[in-house]
């Protein structure tokens, strides 16, 4: 159990770590770097990360750890543990001259500061920030669905509270919670889709693509004869790789699909299909990771990781020893 909590929080980083010089469109990723598989800091004309050096996590991670910090102080899921826990990370990176703070993230943290009721904040709330933090969520919940769907509402109420974002958060948290326990990569994707449905029973209603269809559209990409650069290249085109969440969601599956469960295979594919390339490479190297544990994660990657002192900060492997605890308890 502890080597798939690892392996969930050290492939959440590995995925937005390693994709975040990617730019948001492939063709400028391409002229950059050719194929993107090593480590390398962004580029100085990228649209966000510009001047963050090679293996620097993003908010995408930072979020998700300040989750699992909260959670672990409160001794479960709550609202007020989350709310404490995105207006502490908002305050730590100077979240109001940030340049990559999400706009329903940004949003909501705002209507929070200024004493609005966190059930109403993030009812506008429909971007991928719910998605890419809720990891947590599915390492609580080993083998629980329906427990994972629950707390998930939870965590996207003060920011995220609209169907298509509960649903596609609900989606990764039950595939994670699944990937703890199994054996068989077509059973997390499974609960993954499963997890869609229930979470888009949650939450305000709002317009936007179904998130089981995105990832079901994905996955047939995935698996088609085409070469690895064309599928990722309709996965860009015709799932999407933006923030929106149906999109971000069902690029993820697709990817995790084509590396077979295999995080830094994973999170090389994230890297070149490029878009919103860190949090679809963070979704989907969580679950990779949870599925394939710790072990499976390079140690020299582990090594970049573990170097830089944005990651360090946030003391993953205590994090995930805490996480441990809670369900041991």
């Amino acid at each position: 159990m502890h080597n798939k909590i690892l392996g969930c929080l050290y492939g959440q980083a590995l995925g937005d770590a390693f994709a975040m010089p990617a730019h948001i469109h492939p063709d400028d990723t391409i002229r950059a770097f050719g194929w993107l598989d090593s480590w390398q800091a962004a580029p100085q004309d990228h649209l966000v990360h510009t001047g963050l050096p090679a293996g620097r996590i993003t908010d995408d991670s930072e979020q998700a750890f300040s989750l699992a910090q909260a959670f672990i102080a409160a001794g479960g899921v709550t609202l007020d543990a989350t709310v404490r826990a995105l207006l502490n990370w908002y305050e730590r990176v100077d979240g109001d001259n940030s340049p990559y703070v999400g706009p329903s993230t940004r949003r909501g943290i705002k209507a929070l500061k200024a004493g609005e009721d966190p059930r109403a904040t993030g009812l506008w709330g429909d971007t991928n920030g719910a998605p890419m933090r809720i990891a947590p969520v599915g390492l609580l919940h080993p083998g629980d669905i329906p427990g994972a769907v629950a707390d998930t509402a939870t965590v996207c109420m003060p920011t995220h509270y609209t169907q298509p974002a509960v649903s596609g958060a609900a989606a990764v948290a039950a595939a994670i919670a699944q990937a703890m326990l199994a054996d068989s990569l077509d059973d997390v994707i499974a609960a993954g889709l499963l997890g869609a449905a229930m979470g888009r029973e949650q939450g305000r209603r709002w317009f936007g693509a179904s998130v089981a269809f995105k990832i079901e559209q994905a996955l047939a990409i995935a698996i088609s004869s085409d070469d690895a650069p064309t599928r990722l290249r309709r996965l860009f085109d015709e799932v999407g790789a933006t923030l929106n969440v149906p999109e971000t969601v069902g690029a993820a599956f697709g990817i995790l699909r084509m590396a077979d469960g295999d995080p830094k295979r994973t999170a090389i594919l994230a890297a070149n299909l490029s878009g919103d390339a860190d949090t679809i490479g963070a979704i989907a190297c969580a679950i990779a990771g949870a599925f394939a544990g710790m072990d499976a994660i390079p140690e020299a990657d582990v090594a970049v990781l573990e170097g830089d002192a944005v990651f360090r900060s946030y003391g993953v492997r205590e994090i995930a020893a805490g996480l441990r605890r809670m369900i041991a308890d």
